[in-house]
């Protein structure tokens, strides 16, 4: 760590402590542009770093909502406004247990880079609250996401901040929370993303996520010559993002051998197939059952259960080509990172913000496999969200394949994007470093022009 960097995170940890994650991020994006600010002294004159650090607004708020025996529940709701240089506040809302300050800070910090990657004018922002979705019935969610709303439709709007969905959020939240905000402002409006597509959403919005982790592999891959045909594929977590990963997976000819969730995961030698996936997705979206069952469902595979005791994830001692991390922040470790190498992969896709710990990102760069961080790899979610509110703007929807093959483009524009800045700035190969710079410059450059703001 450069003199400089250290400097920039002894300041950022005694102004924020008791937020690892965020630590993480900032770290790792100023690692990343050092040559940048050496080369462009008037971005270090400016400050434009530690402006983007710090977030521009944060929003906290009491949640009371009442349970189906009539008992009041509390929550904290949170909104972070981070940066607002390029375009109005754009990112998820997450709803579930471990949701704190910290880590929406972290993810409202990498969505700033992630949108500006996308080409599309958005600012960067995230939100949520601790609140879980598990196990609570419709009217139960409905009835949080109502008072939920009530606080937060005064600080979002279609032109301020456009939230969309995260973990445990998805279209059941999203129509619970666009119902509430139309009662309160009285308008119909593009204010969320995600919505149903009978009421102003996006067609491949739900698969975007998953479906543009698949298609930046696939620019890695053809750095290479190389294809999807033939490949075996790791993927994490079963919810939004792993299952549209697994689907385009297998359209595009690879193998899916894994699927996991909080109590561990399966591996099936034989591929997760379309039938297979469908019933993942019946399991996961409708049941709300555990992954295990997939073991029980299928006598070609196995379950192993998780223990958090363990230092590795065995997931990722599976034999494969390639590995798609799509569960959550920080699950693949040093060791997992170590045993993905031995067993042969060289490609690995962040569809989740931020699963590579520092050490396995090290690692990987090291040995210098193809490796997509999250901000860039990941980026297809919120890029379709931007499309979803040009549609909304437009009064107009577009088809399915109008949506894919836009979502194709702006993975292909983000890979060479990524490339071309880690190539400018003497890292050639190096993903990490040209995501964060080619993400950093643009809204480096809006900051520059709109002052000290």
């Amino acid at each position: 760590m450069t003199d400089s960097v250290q400097a920039l995170m002894s300041e950022v940890k005694a102004k924020n402590p008791s937020e690892p994650e965020f630590h993480q991020a900032v770290e790792e994006v100023a690692e990343s542009l050092v040559v940048v600010l050496d080369r462009h002294p008037e971005y270090r004159s400016a400050k434009v770093l530690e402006r983007i650090i710090e977030p521009e607004r944060v929003v906290m708020f009491r949640v009371p909502w009442v349970d189906d025996r009539g008992d009041i529940q509390i929550n904290r709701g949170f909104r972070i406004e981070m940066n607002s240089a390029i375009g109005p506040y754009k990112g998820g809302l997450r709803f579930h247990p471990s949701v704190n300050l910290g880590i929406l800070k972290f993810l409202a910090f990498e969505q700033v880079f992630k949108n500006s990657l996308t080409t599309l004018p958005m600012g960067g922002g995230k939100g949520g609250s601790d609140f879980d979705p598990k196990g609570k019935s419709d009217n139960e969610v409905m009835r949080f996401c109502q008072s939920f709303m009530t606080e937060l439709f005064r600080h979002i709007g279609p032109n301020t901040d456009i939230p969309a969905g995260d973990i445990g959020v998805g279209g059941r939240e999203i129509g619970f929370l666009f119902g509430q905000y139309k009662r309160i402002a009285n308008e119909f409006t593009g204010v969320l993303t995600g919505k149903g597509i009978q009421w102003g959403g996006s067609r491949i919005r739900s698969e975007a996520t998953g479906y543009g982790a698949v298609y930046f592999a696939a620019n890695m891959l053809e750095t290479r010559g190389e294809t999807f045909d033939g490949k075996t594929c790791l993927v994490s977590g079963s919810g939004n993002v792993a299952q549209f990963a697994t689907e385009k997976l297998n359209e595009l000819g690879a193998k899916v051998v894994t699927l996991s969730d909080s109590g561990g995961h399966i591996y099936d030698p034989e591929g997760i197939d379309s039938k297979k996936l469908r019933w993942v997705m019946e399991l996961k979206n409708k049941r709300r059952g555990r992954i295990k069952e997939y073991a029980d469902a299928f006598s070609s595979a196995t379950f192993t259960p998780s223990d958090p005791a363990d230092e590795s994830n065995e997931l990722w001692s599976h034999k494969a080509d390639c590995a798609f991390p799509c569960a959550t922040e920080n699950e693949i470790n040093g060791q997992d990172a170590e045993n993905l190498l031995n067993g042969s992969v060289y490609v690995i896709s962040e569809g989740a913000n931020m699963p590579s710990m520092p050490d396995a990102v090290e690692l990987f760069i090291d040995k210098k496999v193809l490796f997509g961080p999250g901000k860039a790899a990941n980026a297809g979610g919120v890029a379709v969200s931007g499309l979803e509110m040009a549609q909304n703007s437009m009064r107009y929807s577009w088809t399915r394949e109008e949506v894919d093959t836009r979502l194709k483009m702006i993975m292909k524009d983000i890979h060479t994007a990524t490339v071309e800045a880690a190539e400018r700035f003497g890292t050639k190969g190096n993903y990490v470093n040209g995501a964060n710079i080619a993400g950093f410059l643009k809204v480096a450059d809006a900051m520059l022009d709109q002052g000290a703001v």
